[in-house]
């Protein structure tokens, strides 16, 4: 799926240094989305840490709209709190 690859935060396209991401929930269940496998299918988890994280919240809103649309949803976008790993 196009949306998940990280090219597309124009802001920081693959180095991103705010502390704040965003998740994918299943409105039904509260479920996360996460990417698993080689072949990166969508499953759900549950919790935060575990699910696919965006680093803008345009990119996981677009994600969202498009799992709508495509009638893999209800999903919408949960912000986290995310802390970099110091180096």
């Amino acid at each position: 799926m196009h949306f998940w690859a990280p090219e597309i935060d124009p802001s920081h396209p693959m180095d991103c240094t705010q502390a704040e991401r965003y998740a994918i929930q299943r409105l039904d269940t509260s479920a996360y989305l996460a990417l698993q496998g080689s072949d990166e299918h969508l499953s759900d988890v549950s919790s935060p840490e575990q699910a696919f994280l965006f680093h803008t919240h345009e990119a996981a809103l677009r994600a969202a709209q498009e799992l709508n649309q495509s009638g893999r949803g209800p999903v919408d976008v949960v912000k986290i709190e995310w802390e970099p790993a110091q180096s």
